[in-house]
């Protein structure tokens, strides 16, 4: 581990920003064939290193346990076999993607007879800093070389053992491919000026930056960085069920996006359930909450039709719980839960249970986030689920990137204009 102190600190940092550049620019012009292979390679690491892998795991949940993580953040920093399975194949399959470098997204030819290309290019050096999760590591890695950019990765202390495993598996990848392993750093270090430097840009080494965990992390990153940002905001994600719901379908969405797993940012924290439908879908569903093991927040009018509903605090719409909690409301129809949405939600995924069309045409029209799902649990906001092989996070902002960010969101554009001799008059 690198020494602590500012300059040092500083110094490491200018030096991984300026080889991040350099491979950046050697990434331009590498061949999809050997990126494919890089990231096969990588897959074939992990699995082959799990043992390892798991072993510095153990270390890091042992601290996190020690120093009172919580249980959502010990879930999410924990691995296992099945999610280092899962690290891989999501490897592979981005690995059989299509490359997205030089596509050509439009192109036409104008009355003088140019001929102009708009094609899809790298945004060069992707800064990536998240907390807990350690699969980050690869799924930021993966898909910042499939997009041809290299990445600076820095993630949380309390991964810092298992994410410096994982990413020596990424660096053996990228040497057996023959492709440079400054692609792929990660920031030596847990100290927090590693992530000043970072958010300055790093001598305009750094393009963008992607920020993944907690609200106290991504509110630093948007009040500091001096580079753009790829916002991700906490999920405070809703299920509202309308009065045509089918009641069993409505209860197995609602236990699913809530209690599937409670710790990732795409778990359900709010109900709100169509009045005009409440005698028949409320008591069921809250119910399958409670028997599930889900402590029920609710107002007076909730209180008084179940029993066991804990009063509901004004707070708690706002509030990301990360946990077997959830905050339930009526509301009187698909304009009152898309008002209710705007003023508490953080833009990120809400679901609707309809069976009625015009009633889900309403709310994709009338509710602006960056996710939205008809009859399916909130859990599905995923890139690996949206086929995109794996996302660095979920931006919530609005723009260039919205929703899984995934290859395509890691490109920007530019323009071929090609003539035969055309000069302006």
């Amino acid at each position: 581990m690198l020494k602590e102190n500012s300059e040092t600190v500083q110094a490491v940092m200018a030096d991984i920003g300026e080889r991040a550049k350099a491979a950046a620019i050697d990434l331009r012009k590498t061949s999809a064939e050997q990126k494919d292979r890089a990231l096969n390679e990588m897959a074939d690491a992990i699995w082959n290193k799990r043992a390892d892998l798991l072993a510095a795991n153990a270390i890091d949940v042992k601290c996190g346990r020690e120093t009172g993580l919580s249980t959502a953040f010990l879930d999410r920093l924990t691995l296992d076999e099945g999610r280092i399975r899962a690290m891989t194949d999501g490897l592979r399959e981005i690995a059989k993607m299509d490359d997205p470098v030089g596509t050509v997204i439009a192109e036409w030819e104008r009355p003088n007879g140019l001929k102009i290309e708009r094609v899809r290019t790298p945004l060069g050096v992707i800064g990536v800093i998240f907390e807990s999760r350690p699969n980050v590591t690869a799924d930021a890695g993966a898909l910042c070389l499939k997009s041809g950019n290299a990445v600076i990765l820095r993630g949380g202390s309390d991964s810092f053992h298992s994410s410096r495993a994982i990413h020596g598996c990424l660096s053996e990848g990228l040497s057996a491919a023959g492709l440079s392993e400054d692609s792929i750093q990660i920031v030596p270090t847990t100290d927090r000026a590693a992530v000043g430097e970072m958010l300055k840009g790093l001598n305009g080494a750094i393009d963008v930056i992607v920020p993944r965990g907690g609200k106290g992390l991504v509110g630093r990153v948007q009040s500091d960085a001096r580079v753009p940002v790829f916002s991700h905001l906490e999920g405070i994600c809703h299920v509202y069920v309308d009065k045509s719901a089918n009641v069993g379908m409505a209860t197995q969405i609602v236990c699913n996006a809530k209690l599937r797993r409670t710790g990732i940012c795409g778990s359900a924290e709010t109900l709100l359930i169509d009045r005009a439908g409440a005698s028949t879908l409320l008591n069921p569903i809250v119910e399958a909450l409670k028997n599930a093991g889900c402590e029920v927040r609710g107002d007076a009018e909730i209180q008084e039709s179940v029993s066991g509903v804990i009063p509901v605090e004004e707070e708690d719409w706002y509030t990301e719980y990360l946990d077997a909690i959830i905050s339930v409301k009526l509301v009187d129809g698909v304009s009152a839960a898309a008002s209710h949405i705007a003023k508490y939600g953080s833009g990120h995924t809400e679901s609707i249970v309809a069976e009625d069309e015009a009633v889900v045409e309403s709310f994709f029209a009338e509710v602006d986030s960056a996710i939205l799902l008809h009859n399916a649990s909130t859990q599905f906001a995923d890139g690996g689920e949206f086929g995109m092989g794996a996302e660095i996070g979920i931006a919530t902002g609005k723009m260039h990137a919205r929703g899984p960010v995934g290859i395509e969101q890691l490109t920007s554009f530019k323009y071929r204009v090609r003539g035969t001799g055309q000069i302006r008059p």
